[in-house]
């Protein structure tokens, strides 16, 4: 236990270390030519309808590798982070994604599973991850019911698109913490690295 503990922050002072820089500046010039500038967006625009200690809405959306995932799939195997981003090639979007491969050795320690959520259909997120780079984790797409599943949590915005905001569930399918964030910011990496942490508690 102890040892994980000391794992973990070590996670923590790497992230803390590596989330500073730009993801942006290590893309290709090619991919940074596409991304779409939205200027500066109304922080939050929505209402959560669920709160910490609720069960997650369950869902079954298409996964970009094919098929469809379930979040009740993973209940009583894996704890699951729901990672919603407002939209493909836009900036904090396009850089928040390839932050969480720095964390990968942390989900697995805290057997955990990342689930990649936005409300774009799959051919633009094929184009967008595959520009982006390898994501380990899986990527859903909302976009059928349009954006149902951010609905369900209460973080769909009035113009259509998720908030940036980060759900972390444990095996018996509670939610243990909730991070809507301001739009036009990436959440910090160590604060989900925390929460991870607390599960062990």
């Amino acid at each position: 236990m102890k040892k994980n503990r000391i794992k973990t922050l070590f996670f923590i002072l790497l992230i803390s270390g590596l989330a500073c820089p730009s993801w942006a500046q290590t893309l290709s010039e090619a991919y940074k030519s596409n991304i779409y500038s939205v200027g500066t967006l109304k922080a939050i625009d929505s209402l959560l309808k669920v709160k910490v200690g609720d069960p997650a809405p369950d869902f079954s959306l298409p996964a970009l590798s094919g098929g469809k995932i379930a979040l009740s799939q993973y209940r009583g195997k894996k704890n699951v982070v729901l990672s919603f981003v407002p939209a493909a090639w836009t900036p904090v979007c396009s850089d928040q994604w390839p932050g969480y491969n720095i964390v990968q050795g942390l989900f697995e320690q805290k057997e955990a599973i990342l689930l990649g959520i936005t409300v774009d259909n799959i051919p633009t997120l094929f184009a967008w991850t595959n520009q982006m780079g390898k994501l380990w984790f899986p990527v859903l797409s909302d976009f059928w019911p349009h954006g149902a599943v951010a609905e369900s949590y209460g973080i769909l915005r009035t113009d259509g698109t998720s908030e940036r905001a980060v759900f972390l569930i444990d095996k018996k399918g509670l939610i243990r913490y909730i991070n809507v964030n301001d739009i036009n910011k990436r959440p910090r990496l160590e604060d989900l690295a925390a929460e991870l942490e607390k599960l062990d508690k």
